[in-house]
């Protein structure tokens, strides 16, 4: 039996449908904002006081011969001072700029952020956080006005890992490994450093899904190069086909450098929920 409480009230709709409408004094809650990002965590200390302590740790410790990044993981990643993990910042900086603060959903995450630390860290080290995104973080926390990312998963590797890791095509020669391996390299600085990719827009996300779980694009983009012609374009589109779940179609332009004759490929992403997932595989793509 519905009661004015579970119903709402009734009225016409802006295009005089007759959806209930919220009840009065409630808000309907804006659904949750995604993220999908490619960058580095970084450890900062949340106060002198943590600072503080965090060096009497280690000056109790055995961290002779030790760097201070490999004291640091070393610290971090003994149990008996979980606590200290709890009171540092875990900023996740993109094209090394501060974007997030990180926070695990669930508090047994904490080792994710812990194995995060490298010993010896890379500029070319590369984490992915897929979470949800939150409001911004007081200043008075970490001193970081930025938004809060509430993670579900995270996974840290270095860029020459990934590179090695995506598979050579079958109609690529062994002796064209490097060469295929360049092209690699290029398509992925290529979507890292697309203009204001902090992986919370759907297009943002759904590349950046591509250039971790996805080698068929580099596969892709190796045959172009060895065709004698340049990717000159990665557009994202809101799909045709689309319904009541947010799906994106995103497109790869090659261009033939000597006829200047375009060719394009697209593969279609559904970005939905938290974890993308593709729906069709790279195939040709026609403008209509």
């Amino acid at each position: 039996m519905e009661t004015e409480t579970t119903r709402g009230i009734e009225g016409p709709s802006s295009e005089g449908s007759g959806q209930p409408l919220p009840a009065a004094g409630r808000t309907v809650p804006d659904p949750p904002s995604f993220v999908y990002a490619l960058g580095r965590i970084e450890p900062r200390f949340s106060s002198l006081a943590a600072e503080k302590e965090f060096v009497q740790v280690t000056g109790r410790a055995d961290a002779a011969g030790l760097t201070d990044r490999e004291a640091l993981q070393a610290i971090l990643s003994d149990r008996t001072n979980r606590y200290l993990v709890r009171q540092l910042c875990w900023v996740f900086l993109i094209e090394g700029l501060e974007t997030y603060l990180l926070a695990p959903r669930d508090p047994a995450d904490l080792d994710l952020l812990v194995e995060a630390i490298r010993p010896r860290p890379n500029p070319a080290d590369l984490d992915v956080v897929i979470g949800v995104l939150g409001p911004l973080a007081p200043p008075e926390g970490c001193g970081l006005v930025v938004p809060i990312v509430a993670f579900d998963q995270m996974y840290s590797f270095d860029r020459d890992t990934l590179l090695d890791n995506i598979p050579r095509p079958d109609d690529v020669p062994a002796k064209e490994d490097k060469r295929f391996r360049a092209t690699a390299a290029e398509l992925l600085d290529r979507i890292l450093q697309l203009a204001d990719n902090a992986g919370a827009t759907d297009e943002h996300r759904a590349l950046n899904y591509l250039a971790v779980r996805y080698p068929a694009i580099y596969a892709r983009t190796a045959a172009a190069h060895s065709g004698n012609a340049s990717l000159t374009a990665v557009d994202v589109r809101p799909s045709r086909l689309r319904g009541v779940r947010m799906v994106v179609d995103v497109i790869f332009s090659y261009t033939h450098r000597q006829t200047d004759v375009t060719e394009k490929y697209f593969v279609r992403v559904d970005v939905t929920e938290e974890f993308p997932f593709l729906v069709t595989k790279l195939s040709p793509y026609y403008d209509r």
